[in-house]
């Protein structure tokens, strides 16, 4: 199924001509909402989170009901996407008009409802019309909605049987990838993983056990607490206390592997969202928070201040950043590919591109360069991506080895909670599909890459 290639420039919304939600019947508003976001992903390539966080944006005037279950479309449509492509495909003999307006992502809001939702057909398949008769250039494609919507009600669970759902949902490129670094079987099992929702993963000021007895969750032998349903995260007990902070159990990893950090001088580079700032300082550490966005920043100080934690903070280009001091330590979360997050955020399987692996890898490696130059002789230095490519993990250890004053501290599984899966060749390596728990919801992690030096 073809989607228009008309794009807006960065920043301005997306589908200018979308239809309003006022006077549209129950339901509309949701779907409406999710329709203009998905077309924000897939024509205008804009990150899903900036899309639904718009202050200008459908989600701004939508009821928490109706902004759940537009979420919750928005995650299927995008996690399913190569298994709608197909479906849909399979009834369009040739590729939508340009000239269609929002006519795509109708369909895949539909469609996602239909074959992955319990919302009955004929209210996706109705809702979908109006939606479509909404729109100035979708409506004169009403008739089509209909028609293809029908007969996918009428032979969905034919084509949920023929299909591989495990395959369809990978871009090739990003398959043959994890393939020829990981082999076919584990990349089933990465792809496999993708499609289950992810759980709520928490890091807690103190007393894990306390706290997932509270909120219903577990213990993970690497100390997150693990939820699987959860209502309004603010409302949630402890919140507003401070007592904890939302990170997925993968990512709250890396800054244990500096060890004991109280007392230290400690830089955070790359801090947004501040999840890793948070874990130094509530360890003692003293923080020094840099990112090279403000407004970024600005979320990691007002959810410090809730986690009553003393951090400083500096908005500047970590490759050209001079601190008037050097620190003990230092945390480098680089900006990278984020192949790794996947399952939180499916949008990065539509929007990441082959050469954006190359780019992000030449930042990383002068990001690592500059780091070094900021640490004292003997100080440790911690290397993450958030990156499922071996190009931006073990290949950028490799370079630094190889050109800057530093050696390899290998990560033990004890350090890790004795999870020897994740513990790599003296590296951390988490895939989404380790940590696996008889109740699938409970398992899985982001896939994560870190490795320890110590400056000579």
């Amino acid at each position: 199924m073809g989607l228009s290639k008309k794009t807006t420039p960065a920043g301005t919304r997306p589908n200018r001509n979308a239809p309003r939600a006022p006077r549209l019947a129950p339901g509309v508003a949701a779907r409406l909402a999710a329709t203009t976001a998905l077309m924000a992903v897939l024509v205008d390539h804009r990150p899903l989170d900036s899309a639904i966080d718009a202050t200008d944006g459908p989600f701004e005037t939508l009821d928490p009901r109706e902004r759940g279950l537009a979420r919750a479309i928005l995650g299927i449509a995008l996690r399913r996407r190569g298994q709608i492509d197909d479906a849909l495909g399979r009834f369009l003999d040739k590729a939508l008009p340009r000239k269609s307006g929002p006519l795509p992502a109708i369909l895949h809001v539909a469609a996602a409802q239909i074959l992955f939702m319990d919302v009955p057909d004929h209210a996706a398949v109705s809702i979908a019309v109006e939606t479509a008769e909404a729109d100035r250039d979708a409506r004169h494609f009403k008739g089509l909605v209909n028609a293809v919507l029908r007969r996918l009600t009428e032979q969905r669970d034919a084509i949920l049987a023929s299909q591989d759902e495990v395959r369809l949902n990978v871009p090739d490129w990003l398959y043959e990838r994890w393939v020829k670094d990981y082999g076919a079987e584990t990349t089933q099992a990465i792809a496999a993983a993708h499609l289950l929702e992810p759980s709520l993963d928490l890091s807690v000021k103190s007393d894990p056990e306390g706290w997932a007895e509270k909120l219903g969750g577990i213990v993970l032998p690497t100390g997150s607490v693990r939820l699987i349903a959860h209502g309004p995260i603010d409302a949630l007990p402890g919140f507003a206390e401070g007592q904890w902070w939302v990170q997925d159990a993968a990512a709250a990893l890396p800054a244990k592997l500096l060890g004991k950090v109280e007392g230290l001088d400690v830089a955070d580079l790359c801090a947004a969202p501040g999840g890793k700032t948070a874990q130094l300082a509530a360890a003692g550490a003293k923080v020094m928070a840099v990112d090279i966005n403000e407004g970024r920043l600005q979320r990691v100080r007002e959810n410090l201040s809730r986690l009553k934690l003393q951090i400083g903070t500096i908005a500047a280009d970590v490759e050209t950043w001079q601190p008037n001091r050097l620190f003990d330590a230092i945390l480098l979360d680089a900006p990278c590919s984020a192949t790794g997050t996947i399952r939180r955020h499916p949008d990065v399987a539509v929007l990441k591109r082959p050469g954006d692996i190359k780019t992000l890898a030449n930042l990383q490696a002068s990001l690592l360069a500059r780091a070094t130059s900021m640490l004292v002789s003997g100080g440790t230095l911690v290397y993450c991506t958030c990156s499922l490519e071996k190009a931006e993990g073990e290949d950028q250890v490799a370079l630094a080895l190889a050109s800057l004053p530093l050696v390899l501290e290998p990560i033990r599984p004890e350090e890790v909670g004795g999870v020897e899966a994740i513990c790599r060749d003296g590296f951390l390596r988490t895939l989404p599909s380790d940590l696996p728990n008889a109740e699938p919801r409970l398992s899985g992690l982001d896939g994560f890459f870190a490795a320890r030096f110590r400056r000579l």
